[in-house]
């Protein structure tokens, strides 16, 4: 039996429809009964089953920090997806951040050398990935993480979180770790996630940067995860993007999709830094939570460019166009909100 942790999300959704869809058996981790729901509604998008292949799944509501309940969990697991986590950028939820993604991740590891698992697969993220000053340069699975980078607390709990991995790999567990950029997917568009980018382009924005990052369909990712899983490859970390776009890019390309205005105005430097230094006034003075801290202002002007060669090598890999994505989950978001 297959076990999914962070089934309600969007990686975890996805390849759930994934793993039913194919005949597997699967388990998979809730925390909150409400959440299910959007896990069925990722499946109606593909299927016409979709209430059959959701109702063949074995759910269990756990905590990633509640031993009794994971204990529970992995009875009868041979494979484990740990797609859960916790996603913030705000410095004052270090704490949860640590207590979920590391803490967490140790929790499942530990279950997972115990109940003797064959293999863990780990969504990190590639905010967990080493960096370097050359926007020229592509930054890949070698590139040194360096501790004294003003990192993002969500950066630094992924990154402590991969660590757990290796020291269970070092206690005898195979696993694998794979690093997405921006996972473009359908479903989840007011969780703070990319789908949320979709809505609030769909809403209008008026401000774009010329900061790069790596994006990536959702499909992509679990294609890949499963591949990993299922291939002899163990102990090995792989960045998982299709395509490396600059924001204005990525969001010009979502607005002509859904057919509305793009950002016209450039968010120069001065102004995101004024932004995010009012942004923690705000906080302090009246309790506001955070939009932007420091470290995401930096990245929304930082060149930041992948190689997903390692990936494509190992598995003779063809990732989808991000034109392609950007068009599909666009039609679903519009059929949503039509």
């Amino acid at each position: 039996m297959i076990l999914v942790t962070g089934g309600t999300g969007l990686v975890g959704s996805h390849l759930l429809f994934k793993l039913v869809n194919e005949g597997n058996t699967v388990r998979a981790i809730y925390r909150r009964k409400e959440t299910l729901n959007r896990t069925k509604h990722v499946f109606s998008y593909y299927s016409d089953n979709a209430e059959s292949l959701f109702e063949s799944i074995e759910w269990i509501e756990a905590d990633l920090n509640n031993i009794p309940q994971l204990q529970d969990a992995f009875d009868g697991i041979s494979k484990v997806y740990h797609c859960a986590a916790f996603v913030s950028f705000e410095p004052d939820r270090y704490k949860t951040l640590r207590r979920i993604n590391i803490n967490g991740t140790a929790n499942i590891v530990n279950l997972a050398i115990s109940n003797n698992v064959e293999k863990l697969c780990y969504v990190s993220s590639i905010a967990a990935v080493g960096h370097h000053n050359n926007s020229d340069k592509l930054i890949d699975e070698k590139t040194a993480w360096n501790p004294e980078d003003d990192n993002s607390v969500y950066a630094i709990t992924k990154y402590g979180a991969e660590l757990e991995v290796w020291r269970g790999t070092q206690e005898g567990l195979d696993a694998v770790i794979v690093n997405p950029g921006i996972i473009l997917g359908a479903g989840f568009w007011n969780t703070g996630g990319s789908g949320s980018l979709f809505k609030k382009v769909y809403n209008g924005i008026a401000y774009y940067t010329h900061g790069t990052t790596g994006y990536v369909d959702v499909f992509d990712v679990v294609d890949i995860m499963h591949q990993l899983m299922e291939s002899d490859i163990k102990n090995e970390k792989f960045i998982l993007i299709s395509e490396n776009l600059s924001f204005k890019e990525f969001l010009s390309k979502t607005a002509k999709a859904l057919n509305v205005k793009p950002p016209t105005k450039e968010a120069k430097p001065w102004l995101l830094n004024m932004a995010w230094r009012l942004d923690w006034l705000s906080f302090k003075l009246f309790g506001k939570r955070r939009q932007l801290a420091k470290q995401t202002a930096k990245s929304a002007i930082s060149v930041t460019k992948y190689d997903n060669t390692k990936v494509k090598k190992a598995l003779n890999y063809n990732f989808k166009g991000i034109d392609k994505t950007i068009s599909q989950v666009s039609q679903l978001f519009s059929e949503d909100f039509s």
